[in-house]
């Protein structure tokens, strides 16, 4: 057995701490005057346990158990300032041991069999579903057991018609009482001996036909959530907030927990961060807690909606980090320094989990902006996000406070969507699964409460929540950046411009219609209907294949317009628009990218409506050098630096050298006008051919904007000869990059989007709402 000691380790020894009157008395004496039984009761068997402060009183000790198996009879224990371990829920001197997890059994199921019949089921072990002659197989017809101790897929049922509302099936583990389901008729729920009912005892059949409150689920007290399953429930709770129109989603899977907050762009929400700061949380774990919570900031503010964060931390008393109330609670700056200037370990809030006073701090920051508030109160929506690692042991039921605060709200029937409250709790045995369920909202088919088994669970889900597959508006710039989102849905925007022949080049979606790319891309095919437009599709595997309606590029571009000054091609103004003959269908595999200069791009930027383009090029490019990046033959994000200032005047020089393109060039501005911007040198990454077109991009707020268009270069990364820019395609399959030889400078240059404004406002006026060019654009 392993013993991990935390952050006691590493304040030196236990011995050389001095707790003389601690555990470590304990754990010395257990040695030479005490059995050898009492220390070894410490030890669990078949698992491990860490210390969150050594062997000094007041430190927790947690009990890990290998996947599909929990700490019996209790997951953790307190050192006394006596030297004793306390054991919440088990007497003294039992031994720990890691038991096999079990899935319950199923305990009904009408008009149908299932097998096999067993009291309980091992993990991995299955259970099928079969119905009688007559009735309809609804949910999964086979379900396995899952290492957490939970079932997946869907309750299964025999339906045969009848009634307003399906039959509401028998979740595995419960019984149910009622049998009637047209309007108004209700049916009841209760589970097994030893099982904890999570989800609404009682719901009712409704007159849409769906039946109210949540579907229950049955599941043993050593139960959890894996961040799979509460990601997606996150996911579609915050699409609304962040720009999604549609108010149905197709449900399938886990994917039906899920709601969103409804909240008009021009509505304004309120978001309550409760953060649990009780004794039992180790400093690593409370780190992690804050940065979820920044996690979930940064996200909520890199959208257009009116947003005001409250930050609440608590243990016996809660402390208000930010009220609502506060100017600084709109200021996404401001919220995250509130946030990591937070202490652990702060005495001000004592020891102990007291959910209800916190829950209280709430109401009576609620009741304050109430009266601040008065003529809008009634149209601001509220989320509570509750961060906890066990059940409340003081102040009494913190339900109590939930009933005022949807008092102070006037929640009603049809006002229950201006109020969510997500309970999630970290630490699998120590979380009350029954005081979670009655925290959380309860609403037509959703969940609001989960039981996570680590904080490390709980900041994957924050990083992976924002998926915004089930997004149908044109809302720009959102590409999906969780760990398990294919090439395409990281950069949405991205397009495959191809004609009848091998050549390629790449290009932007900047509307659900619209595809910039650059003009020589035309150069030797420039009838239209011999190209076409591959956009990201879900259900293709290679996207899909839209024609072009109109092709736009400007007059002013001819790439051998100086030809006569020694310069074979020259790519000023190297731009070019697409219209495609019919929208694209927005997903998670086609959106556009943000476009400076317009309203869509404010918004998610967060800057004031008077802004400029001006002000957006400051924002972007007012700097030496410029993190940015482009997408590759094979789909990859590639990493640039744009050089700008006195950077810029170094990068361009480059082209000078370059004797074997320009033999007799004298002022390089001549080839590099204005209208570029510049990159290569160092580690950085050279488009290849094929990747003329493509957007050259940078990320703010989670959010991306297109700065520029790959034209031309001094040096092709994906070919063993030497050529002069980046017009012929490299397949896919064969994409190697090489650094350039010794004698040779990998330089590149993009069309500037702030260059090309008057073009790009001429052609798209009626497509993108602009904002004023500013005083130097």
């Amino acid at each position: 057995m392993k013993i991990s000691l935390g952050k006691g380790e590493r304040k030196a020894s236990a011995l050389q701490a001095g707790y003389s009157q601690g555990c470590l008395l304990f754990l010395f004496l257990s040695f030479f005057l005490m059995p050898l039984s009492l220390y070894l009761n410490v030890k669990i068997l078949g698992g491990n346990f860490t210390l969150s402060n050594g062997w000094a009183p007041g430190s927790l000790l947690t009990y890990t158990c290998p996947l599909g198996r929990y700490p019996y009879p209790v997951s953790t224990r307190l050192c006394n300032s006596n030297g004793q371990w306390k054991s919440l829920g088990a007497s003294e001197g039992t031994k720990a041991i890691c038991k096999f997890v079990r899935c319950p059994a199923p305990v009904a199921f009408e008009n149908g069999v299932y097998s096999p019949r067993l009291s309980s089921h091992p993990v991995g072990g299955n259970v099928s579903f079969e119905c009688e002659d007559g009735y309809i197989l609804r949910g999964s017809p086979m379900r396995r057991c899952r290492p957490n101790g939970m079932w997946d897929g869907e309750t299964a049922l025999c339906d045969n018609g009848a009634g307003h509302c399906r039959d509401p099936g028998i979740p595995i583990g419960s019984v149910r009482t009622g049998y009637r389901f047209n309007v108004g008729d209700r049916v009841k729920y209760r589970c097994s001996e030893k099982l904890i009912l999570v989800g609404s005892e009682e719901r009712e059949c409704q007159a849409n036909g769906v039946w109210s409150g949540t579907e229950p689920i049955c599941r043993s007290s050593y139960s959890y959530d894996f961040p799979e399953d509460v990601a997606p429930v996150l996911d579609t709770a915050f699409s609304q907030v962040l720009g999604a129109t549609n108010p149905l989603m197709q449900k399938s899977g886990m994917s039906n927990l899920g709601r969103r907050i409804q909240i008009q762009r021009s509505g304004h929400l309120n978001l309550y961060l409760l953060l649990d700061s009780s004794q039992s949380i180790s400093e690593e774990d409370f780190g992690i807690f804050k940065e979820s919570a920044r996690l979930m900031v940064d996200r909520i503010f890199s959208f257009d909606i009116n947003v005001s964060v409250g930050i609440v931390t608590f243990a016996k008393t809660p402390k208000v980090i930010l009220s609502v109330t506060s100017k600084s609670s709109r200021e996404e700056t401001e919220v995250v320094k509130k946030l990591e200037d937070i202490k652990y370990g702060d005495p001000d809030i004592g020891t102990g989990t007291n959910i209800y006073r916190a829950m209280k701090q709430i109401y009576d920051m609620m009741n304050n902006e109430m009266v601040r508030r008065q003529k809008e109160w009634e149209e601001i929506r509220h989320a509570i996000i509750l961060l906890t690692d066990g059940k409340s042991n003081m102040g009494g039921s913190p339900k109590a406070a939930v009933d005022l605060i949807e008092e102070v709200l006037n929640i009603k029937a049809d006002r229950k969507d201006y109020l969510d409250i997500y309970a999630i709790g970290v630490g699998k045995l120590d979380v009350d699964w029954k005081e979670l369920n009655e925290l959380g909202s309860k609403k037509d088919g959703e969940r609001h409460a989960f039981i996570l088994p680590d904080a490390k669970a709980l900041l994957q889900v924050f990083e992976n929540m924002l998926d915004v597959s089930k997004f149908v508006d044109t809302i720009c710039g959102v590409g999906n950046m969780s760990t398990n989102a294919s090439s395409q849905e990281r950069t949405p925007w991205h397009v495959t411009i191809k004609p009848s022949s091998k050549e390629t080049c790449r290009g932007a979606l900047i509307s659900d219609q619209w595809v910039l790319t650059a003009a020589h891309c035309f150069h030797t095919h420039n009838d239209t209907k011999l190209w076409r437009v591959i956009v990201g599709d879900p259900k293709l595997k290679r996207g899909r294949e839209m024609q072009i309606d109109q092709q736009f590029i400007p007059e002013e571009y001819d790439v051998y317009a100086k030809k006569n000054q020694g310069i074979s091609e020259f790519y000023g103004n190297d731009i070019a628009l697409l219209k495609l003959t019919e929208k694209v269908k927005m997903s998670s595999h086609a959106r556009p990218i943000c476009l400076p200069c317009t309203v869509g791009a404010n918004l998610a930027l967060r800057r004031s409506p008077a802004s400029t383009c001006f002000d957006h090029e400051n924002v972007f490019l007012k700097k030496k050098e410029i993190p940015a990046h482009f997408v590759s033959l094979d789909d990859q994000i590639m990493d640039i630096v744009l050089k700008e200032e006195n950077e810029r005047a170094l990068c361009i020089q480059a082209v000078s050298q370059a004797k074997n393109l320009f033999p007799n060039l004298t002022d390089v501005k001549e080839v590099v006008t204005d209208q570029f911007l510049c990159s290569g040198a160092g580690n950085e990454a050279s488009p290849c051919k094929g990747e003329s077109g493509g957007a050259v991009f940078l990320q703010k707020k989670y959010r991306y904007f297109q700065v520029g268009v790959v034209s031309w270069g001094l040096y092709n990364p994906c070919s063993s000869k030497t050529t002069n820019h980046a017009l012929k395609t490299t397949d896919q399959n064969e994409v190697k990059r090489q650094p350039p030889p010794a004698d040779r400078e990998a330089r590149d240059f993009h069309i500037s989007v702030f260059r090309l404004q008057p073009w790009l406002r001429q052609h798209l006026k009626n497509v993108l709402r602009f904002l004023p060019l500013g005083p130097a654009s």
